[in-house]
C-alpha cells in the first residue's frame, strides 16, 4: 500500500492530503487564521469579484463560498482532491495493470473534487461552526476613515491606505483623492468619500498640517 502512495504519479495526491491535514490540525488548535488583515483582504476581494457578476458569480456559489469558512472549504477541497485522485488510480491500476500520468490524473481528480465540494458544503454548512458573523461588504467602508500607508495619493496614481471597519477588523485598500489636484500624504488620515470598483476616494480629515502645540 505505501509503494503505491509513494508512486509519483500520487505524489501530488498525498501532497494535498498532507496539506489538509495541517491546516485541519492548525484550525482544530485555533491557528487556522494566520492573519486577520489577509482574511479580510481576501474576503474584499473575493466581494468585488462576485460584484462584477456572470460567470465568476456562478462559479463561486457553486464552491460553497459563503456557506463555510473559507479555510474549512480549502481543506474540503482538498481531501476530496486526495481522496478522489488516489481512489481513482487504484481502480485504474486494477483494470489496466498501471496508473495514470500525474498530468492526466491531477485534471480528472480536480474537475469531481470542485462539484463536490459545494455539494458537500452544503450540509456540512450547517452543522461546522461560522466565523463570518463579523464579515462586512467592502461598501460599508465608505463614510469611514482611513490612514495612507504607502506613497501619496495623487488623482490617477492611488496609494493604500488601512481602514478599521466597525467590528473592529483592518482592511487595506487603495485610495485616491475626490478632489482633482489634492494630494493626500503618507501618514495622512482621510474619509473616505466613494467606492469605484476596487478603489475609493477619499478627502484628507484635514488636520494633517495643522501645527500641533507643546505642553
Amino acid at each position: 500500500m505505501f509503494d503505491f502512495w509513494l508512486l509519483d504519479e500520487n505524489l501530488i495526491f498525498i501532497g494535498a492530503l498532507l496539506v489538509m491535514l495541517a491546516l485541519g490540525i492548525l484550525q482544530a488548535m485555533g491557528l487556522g487564521e494566520f492573519s486577520p488583515d489577509l482574511d479580510v483582504d481576501l474576503d474584499m476581494d473575493v466581494d468585488a469579484d462576485i460584484d462584477a457578476g456572470g460567470a465568476a458569480d456562478g462559479l463561486l456559489a457553486m464552491l460553497g463560498l459563503g456557506r463555510m469558512p473559507l479555510m474549512m472549504l480549502l481543506v474540503l477541497f482538498l481531501a476530496l482532491f486526495g481522496t478522489i485522485g488516489l481512489a481513482g488510480q487504484q481502480i485504474i491500476e486494477s483494470m489496466t495493470g498501471s496508473v495514470l500520468s500525474a498530468w492526466l490524473a491531477a485534471p480528472l481528480a480536480l474537475v469531481a473534487a470542485l462539484p463536490l465540494t459545494g455539494l458537500l458544503s452544503r450540509p456540512l454548512s450547517r452543522i461546522i461552526p461560522q466565523d463570518e458573523t463579523t464579515a462586512v461588504g467592502i461598501g460599508t467602508l465608505v463614510g469611514r476613515f482611513a490612514v495612507i500607508q504607502t506613497g501619496r495619493a495623487q488623482t490617477g496614481s492611488p496609494a493604500r491606505a488601512k481602514v478599521t471597519d466597525v467590528h473592529g477588523h483592518h482592511h487595506y485598500i487603495m485610495v485616491e483623492p475626490d478632489n482633482a489636484g489634492q494630494i493626500l500624504n503618507e501618514g495622512e488620515e482621510v474619509l473616505l468619500t466613494a467606492r469605484e470598483g476596487r478603489k475609493f476616494r477619499a478627502i484628507s480629515r484635514g488636520n494633517a498640517n495643522v501645527p500641533q502645540l507643546s505642553d
